[in-house]
């Protein structure tokens, strides 16, 4: 798709609000604007009937009930209140281990250590394989009843990696640990409700599956919501685990991207995968020596293609293409950052070849005459690089 004159490949980072979920949202930005909270007068109700069917098509989509879902402002706040809530709740006990993968997502690993520093958990980083996926056999070496939680990222947001979540949760429960898995990326890649089939809890964010920024959902299977405390105190909303006003505009908007998923999940799949798969051939048919870094040996995001562009620097790379093509180095999260990509190197990646990979990402909007464009303008550019060196 086209922002203005810039090609936009960097749908892993934001997606755009569909055209419907901006129609939902719009009454309850204007005349439906009351407080779901206010349970004195018809405005309050309006709004809190809203938050409920809100709650009831996310549940609809993971296959869970609606009082198993918690709002929050993001997939970041979700992981957060997951990690640190286990942790607090568990102080005492000889649950103390927490157990993330070394590909995870820069807020899940901060919230990992945090439950360190602050709670004296013990953390460990799983190690993965050259394609991304988490070393079963370390983790069930690794696993034993004094871990508190598993948490593996179900589908990677730099590489594109899906998870076997089913055979790790399956190794985490059978210890009595809980399952965790930072679903973020999950509802454009793979069913994100087989996900929550295996895991005690989850996290979503609606600006990744075209719904409005500033919202997410943290998934808590009922039988466990006793072994997470709140990590934000108020007023004692969503079950004593989330307090706070909830904002019903984004709710909804959040509500209605995730029932959009359940008609055009698997033809936004279809039509990522192939034009993904179109604009990596067509790179591969210039002169640059590029490699691709998306994992083809297992199931990753359709969407997705990290290329590493060899002998030159993906920074020079995207300044030289702006303002025509927008891509990015990474997660949206660390990019600006000095250091390399954590996930690159975890996966066997040297510095200096973690820093000459872009990730581009397509989304349900991108046109092949998009990528036919994108491909001749990031041909063009590095190959000036490569004839200025």
């Amino acid at each position: 798709m086209k922002i203005g004159n810039t090609i936009y490949l960097d749908h892993q980072a934001s997606t755009p609000v569909d055209e419907r979920v901006l129609a939902a949202i719009a009454p309850f930005s204007r005349e439906s604007f009351g407080n779901p909270h206010s349970a004195d007068h018809i405005i309050g109700w309006q709004a809190h009937q809203a938050v409920e069917n809100s709650s009831a098509k996310i549940a609809s989509y993971l296959g869970c009930e609606s009082d198993e879902i918690i709002f929050t402002s993001g997939a970041t706040e979700a992981n957060n209140q997951a990690i640190l809530g286990a942790t607090i709740a568990a102080r005492g006990s000889k649950r103390n281990r927490i157990i993330v993968s070394a590909v995870e997502h820069k807020c899940v690993l901060s919230a990992a250590q945090a439950a360190r520093d602050l709670f004296s958990a013990a953390t460990e980083l799983a190690p993965v394989d050259t394609n991304g996926q988490i070393d079963l056999d370390w983790l069930e070496r690794a696993l034993d009843d004094d871990v508190l939680m598993v948490s593996a990222i179900s589908v990677n947001n730099e590489i594109g990696t899906v998870q076997d979540i089913g055979a790790i949760s399956e190794l985490a429960h059978s210890v009595g640990a809980l399952m965790h898995s930072d679903c973020a990326q999950a509802p454009l890649a793979t069913s994100t409700s087989d996900i929550a089939h295996h895991v005690d809890a989850l996290s979503l964010s609606s600006h990744k599956f075209y719904g409005p920024k500033g919202v997410g959902a943290l998934y808590i299977q009922r039988s466990i919501q006793g072994r997470i405390s709140p990590i934000i105190f108020g007023g004692g909303q969503q079950n004593n685990l989330r307090s706070g006003t909830m904002p019903t505009q984004l709710i909804v908007g959040m509500g209605e991207a995730a029932s959009l998923l359940l008609d055009d999940a698997t033809a936004d799949w279809e039509h990522t995968r192939a034009l993904r798969d179109k604009f990596v051939g067509f790179l591969q048919n210039t002169d640059v020596e590029i490699e691709l870094i998306t994992p083809t040996e297992v199931a990753s995001h359709p969407g997705n293609a990290n290329v590493r562009f060899v002998g030159l620097s993906a920074h020079d790379i995207l300044q030289s293409i702006q303002p025509m093509v927008a891509a990015s180095t990474g997660s949206a999260c660390t990019s600006g950052t000095p250091e390399s990509s954590h996930v690159l190197r975890a996966i066997g990646l040297s510095e200096q070849e973690a820093e000459e990979c872009i990730r581009f990402s397509i989304g349900r909007n991108t046109k092949l005459d998009d990528i036919e464009k994108a491909t001749e303008i990031i041909a063009a550019a590095a190959i000036e690089l490569s004839t200025a060196k």
